[in-house]
């Protein structure tokens, strides 16, 4: 079995965010930053060369291939910005629709900018995400 080639590196996440040039893309994931890191309780690393990822867990597939990975996170993108969560809670299916500008694929959130969302509802959907992650991948 091979390793994921995403890891955990030791990057630090002030360094990252410091190289966003953009200074509306860096106040949006310095908001991000902070709001995960308020919902898991704790810091995030920087996962590869480009997400930041909070907490983590490990998984196994049918096929016998496991590893590990973060529990939500979120990267600088250049359409926008990915948040990578949990898509399968009952809350999220009710509150997607209320979120505002998105667009959601299996297991990521991307939006241009944070104002173009609700951010009561998009710390509501991360939640739910974060429970459904507890349920499947007890820490």
């Amino acid at each position: 079995m091979t390793a994921n080639k995403t890891q955990p590196t030791e990057l630090s996440v002030k360094t990252w965010l410091e190289g966003i040039t953009d200074p509306v893309r860096r106040r949006d994931c310095e908001q991000l930053y902070t709001m995960m890191a308020e919902l898991t309780d704790t810091q995030g690393v920087i996962w590869g060369d480009s997400l930041v990822g909070f907490g983590q867990y490990h998984y196994r597939y049918e096929s016998g291939r496991e590893g590990d990975f973060f529990r939500t996170g979120f990267a600088s993108r250049k359409g926008g910005l990915s948040i990578y969560l949990m898509a399968c809670g009952m809350d999220q299916h009710q509150l997607l629709p209320k979120l505002g500008k998105h667009k959601m694929g299996k297991s990521c959130l991307t939006v241009k900018r944070l104002s173009d969302v609700e951010l009561d509802l998009l710390r509501q959907i991360l939640l739910d995400s974060l429970q459904e992650m507890a349920r499947r991948y007890p820490e």
